[in-house]
């Protein structure tokens, strides 16, 4: 298989994740590397933090034979890579996104995909006309406990969805990133756009984007006024008896266990991801999937190996996504923030 060259801009916790995954795929090599931060540039990596555990970053990477760059911009230009992997603070995604499609590389790009939905426009137009593939960090797409139980739900191996419920809950970010941009709701607009979009995805992954959303939020409990917790009912009007609802935030105290989770009541069965792991239960007896996932343990890395592997095939990836999918994920997530403002219930366009 033809080895698929990485350019990588950003070294927070997703982009240091990203680095660490790539070193395991075979197909992958990571040639260059782009953070304002001259001492990540080194490898120097001590003072990136996460919300749901990792390694000792105290380690460092490895950069022998990566070329770096303070600017994403430059390294665009200049490094002769396959793939452009975009792991930045959201406000950065559509810039980096939109250099690197013109310059026809393949675009891998965390979540959130862009801003705002004008933001989302430009992009569609870009892909569009873009002769490299694009995909986003939808990491729930591809995470096996969801990819299994979303099998199960689209064949109705159990009958019917009765009531699905999303929870994604974090300790507090406060304090985590490059200038604490988390909690400034003018970069990450707050948990409901950086964290529980997860969740919104997995709703429109499962069941089709919904007719209109019912939201409740909670801001300014951690973050300058971003919306911290929300609450959404997702309301399918062809189907009545389907009740969908997610819950995510990170107001919660620091040591506060993270939490994603998921239940799924089916006529015959109900599906549940929990602190217990993932498992089926019936009214009789209660079963645990065999996943087979060998080295590919989580969402991120089923999601990067399948698209480096992709570009070194040649091959459309639209096992997880199409753009339009993830559009609709975003456009209703937006609708959520609305129906929060305005205290209604709010149609997805």
């Amino acid at each position: 298989m033809k080895e698929v060259r990485v350019g990588l801009i950003g070294l927070g916790f997703m982009g240091t994740t990203h680095f660490g995954i790539y070193q395991n795929l075979p197909q992958a090599k990571v040639v260059a590397i782009a953070d304002g931060d001259a001492a990540k540039r080194t490898g120097n990596i001590s003072k990136v933090v996460g919300n749901i555990g990792g390694g000792d970053n105290s380690k460092g990477l490895d950069l022998s034979g990566i070329t770096t760059y303070a600017d994403g911009l430059e390294l665009i230009e200049k490094a002769d890579v396959d793939i452009i992997d975009i792991c930045v603070p959201t406000q950065y995604h559509l810039k980096y996104a939109l250099a690197a499609l013109k310059a026809g590389k393949h675009v891998f790009c965390e979540k959130p995909v862009c801003y705002d939905v004008e933001e989302l426009a430009q992009l569609a137009a870009a892909v569009k006309e873009a002769k490299g593939f694009f995909n986003v960090g939808m990491c729930i797409r591809a995470w096996p406990e969801y990819a299994h139980a979303r099998e199960c739900v689209v064949t109705k191996k159990y009958g019917e969805v009765r009531h699905a419920l999303f929870r994604r809950l974090s300790p507090s970010v406060a304090g985590n990133a490059w200038e604490n941009w988390y909690m400034t709701a003018s970069r990450s607009r707050g948990a409901i756009l950086d964290l529980h979009l997860h969740d919104t995805d997995a709703v429109c992954y499962f069941f089709g984007k919904p007719d209109s959303v019912i939201s409740r939020g909670a801001c300014g409990i951690v973050s300058d006024n971003g919306v911290d917790h929300v609450m959404t009912t997702y309301v399918y009007r062809n189907n009545t008896n389907l009740l969908v609802t997610a819950e995510g935030g990170w107001g919660a105290a620091k040591t506060v266990p993270f939490e994603m989770s998921f239940e799924i009541t089916c006529e015959k069965a109900t599906l549940k991801l929990d602190g217990n792991g993932y498992k089926i239960y019936f009214n009789d007896h209660v079963e645990t999937p065999e996943l087979h996932v060998g080295d590919l343990p989580t969402g991120w890395h089923q999601e990067l190996d399948y698209f480096t592997k992709c570009v070194a095939e040649g091959k459309t990836p639209d096992k997880y996504q199409t753009f339009e999918s993830i559009a609709d994920a975003f456009r209703t997530v937006m609708t959520e923030m609305k129906s929060i403002s305005t205290g209604k219930e709010e149609e997805v366009r």
